[in-house]
Parts: structure tokens; C-alpha cells; sequence
């Protein structure tokens, strides 16, 4: 028997109850029996398996589970592409035979065909219908956000604006990515990791995909320092990462801690040589 409750719209561990020609039933709880469709029964299932499965509504409303992976699951955001439009709603392709609905009442822009949008999935508390929402505010943290200078954040980007792209960080507090900080190829639906660049004021939190200090290319302020001093030298100092503090700190006016990381940084792009007379650019 389930040892708890079925959640629709997200992984379940059911074991499996009943066999059938046209698949097998899991324990489903409070919810009865629910069916795993044959095509998606691994070889050797018996009764008694635990089986990993996804829940959710097929196209009778009725609950129905299979191995596949979508795109997202209910309290998750997600960037999907709308692939219908009719007098219901959006319908957006989250990897299951059966399309996400996005109703008109949830949609912060009236969607188009073939569009890209973020939405939250959330389960609709009377129908128990999985459904997108693009009104993404009402979703978010409404508290201060707590977070430092450098701090590494996940990042889901959203709409395009003037200034740049509007931005979910860590599933909880929207930020700003500015169009001078990205590269070309970040647009709706990035995700990956990002740092926080400054927590203004009033709240509002700029945002950026290398750490504050360095840019686009990741070598860090003092790298680029390097370099240029490496340039104006005919690409060689007489520096390393054993060489004498005071001697570093004359040159760059930092630590040695600093400067060694510094160069490793360059060194791992393959940009300098550290060689026994210091180092050299390549």
C-alpha cells in the first residue's frame, strides 16, 4: 500500500498492485488505482515493484502515469514554446503527449503560437488540472532578498526589456540582467548559474553571469591588469607565483594570495606561461 499521498504533477514511488494486457496498475492511494500504459512498463515488472512515475490528468481527466521526463513539474518554472492557441487558452509543449494549458486568465500577455514563455505550473484547486501561469509576480518571494555581492544564484531569464532581461533567481526574487553585461546568445529561457552584482537601495538586484570583478571572458580585474603590464613589456615579467611579496605589491599593489590567483586564472586560459624568470604571454 502507498505509505503517502499521490502528488499530481510531480514524481511518485507507487508500487505496482495489478497487471493487465494494456499495462499495470499502481497503488494510487486515496486516488485508487492508477494506470501505467504498457508502452511504458519496463521488462521483468512484477507486482510488488516500486516504480518511479510521473502523475498527471491524460486527455479524459483521468489520472495516469508514465516514465517519461517533462519539462517541469508542478511549482517549478519553466521557458516552453506555445504550440497552439484556441478559445481555452495557450497550449505549450512540456515533453508529455498531453500539452500544458496556459488559460487566458493566467496569461500576463495575450500568447502567440511558436512563442517562448516562462511560466510556473501549479495544480488548479478544482479541476486537479496541471496549468501554466505566465503572471509570474504572484508566484515569487514577496520578502526583502537577502543575498551578497558575488553571491552565485540560479537564473531563469524571462522577458526582455529596454534595459536588459527580467530575471528569476533561485525560483524565488526577480533580478536584472542588463543587455551591456550578456553575450549575444543569452535571450528568453536561459538557465544556468549567475552572480549577484548589487542589491540596490530599493530592493532591486542587478545581475551578472561572471563573478563582480571579472569580465565576459572570466579573466578578473587584476588578470587584465597583468596583461596589459605583460604587453608594455614585451610580454614578460620578472614574476611568479614564488616571487617575493613586496616585490608583487610594488608592481599591482596587491597580495601575493591575489596575484597567484590571478596568474593561475590566466594561466588556465592559456594566455601566459609561468616559466623560472617570470612569466610570459603567449
Amino acid at each position: 500500500m502507498s505509505q503517502t499521498a499521490v502528488q499530481i504533477g510531480r514524481y511518485n514511488n507507487l508500487e505496482v498492485i495489478k497487471e493487465v494486457d494494456f499495462g499495470v496498475y499502481l497503488d494510487g492511494g486515496e486516488h485508487g488505482n492508477i494506470l501505467l500504459p504498457l508502452r511504458y512498463v519496463p521488462e521483468r515488472c512484477k507486482i510488488g515493484d516500486i516504480m518511479r512515475v510521473f502523475i498527471y490528468l491524460d486527455s479524459e481527466d483521468d489520472l495516469i502515469a508514465t516514465t517519461e521526463t517533462p519539462k517541469a513539474q508542478v511549482g517549478d518554472f519553466a521557458c516552453l514554446e506555445v504550440i497552439d492557441v484556441n478559445n481555452a487558452g495557450a497550449f505549450a509543449d512540456w515533453g508529455l503527449p498531453k500539452d500544458l494549458m496556459i488559460p487566458y486568465g493566467q496569461q500576463k500577455n495575450k500568447l502567440q503560437q511558436d512563442q517562448l514563455v516562462v511560466v510556473f505550473l501549479y495544480l488548479d484547486a478544482h479541476t486537479n488540472r496541471i496549468v501554466g501561469s505566465s503572471k509570474i509576480d504572484k508566484f515569487l518571494n514577496q520578502e526583502p532578498a537577502r543575498y551578497r555581492t558575488g553571491q552565485e544564484v540560479s537564473l531563469l531569464v524571462c522577458d526582455r526589456t529596454e534595459i536588459g532581461y527580467t530575471t528569476i533567481i533561485n525560483d524565488k526574487h526577480w533580478g536584472v540582467l542588463f543587455h551591456n553585461d550578456l553575450p549575444e546568445n543569452v535571450s528568453t529561457g536561459f538557465s544556468g548559474k549567475g552572480f549577484i552584482k548589487r542589491v540596490r537601495p530599493d530592493g532591486k538586484i542587478d545581475l551578472s553571469l561572471t563573478k563582480p570583478g571579472y569580465d565576459k571572458s572570466g579573466i578578473s580585474d587584476l588578470g587584465q591588469q597583468i596583461l596589459e603590464k605583460l604587453k608594455q613589456n614585451n610580454g614578460h615579467l620578472p614574476l611568479h607565483d614564488k616571487s617575493n611579496p613586496e616585490l608583487i605589491k610594488k608592481m599591482f599593489g596587491v597580495s601575493k594570495r591575489n596575484f597567484k590567483h590571478a596568474i593561475g586564472g590566466l594561466y588556465k586560459q592559456r594566455l601566459i606561461r609561468i616559466e623560472n624568470d617570470g612569466i610570459h604571454i603567449v
